[in-house]
Formats: structure tokens, C-alpha cells, sequence
């Protein structure tokens, strides 16, 4: 395996260690908002938040890749 294919392969698995992590973040943050009981709003509030992380992370990769590509 050369260095550029390991290197692409690094940076996969990582990518997929970060959505992973994404979803058991969210599977937790669902559990503890139906154990509270929390109003609707927080609800929304608490989801936006970690869906604005998510694009943010996503985001850094799409730059990163065309900023890397040219």
C-alpha cells in the first residue's frame, strides 16, 4: 500500500469515526430528552444545535477537499 492510498484510507475511517460518533451523540441526546420530558422547544433548540454542528463539520470537509484539490 503506498502512502497516498494509506493516507486516503486515514482520512475515510476517520471521517466515518466522526459520523459514527455523530449518531450515538444524538441516539444519547434523544434518550435524555424523552427521560426528561423536555418542552418542545428545547427540543428544537438542542437538535439545531447538534444539526449546525454536523453541517459545520461537513462543511469543513467540503472546503478542506476543494482547498486541497487545487
Amino acid at each position: 500500500m503506498t502512502p497516498q492510498e494509506f493516507q486516503q484510507l486515514e482520512a475515510i475511517g476517520l471521517n466515518l469515526f466522526f459520523a459514527g460518533v455523530f449518531f450515538l451523540i444524538g441516539m444519547a441526546i434523544r434518550d435524555v430528552l424523552n427521560t426528561a420530558n423536555v418542552p418542545f422547544f428545547g427540543k428544537v433548540t438542542v437538535w439545531a444545535v447538534l444539526t449546525f454542528g454536523c453541517l459545520g463539520f461537513v462543511m469543513k470537509g467540503v472546503i478542506q477537499f476543494f482547498w486541497t484539490a487545487t
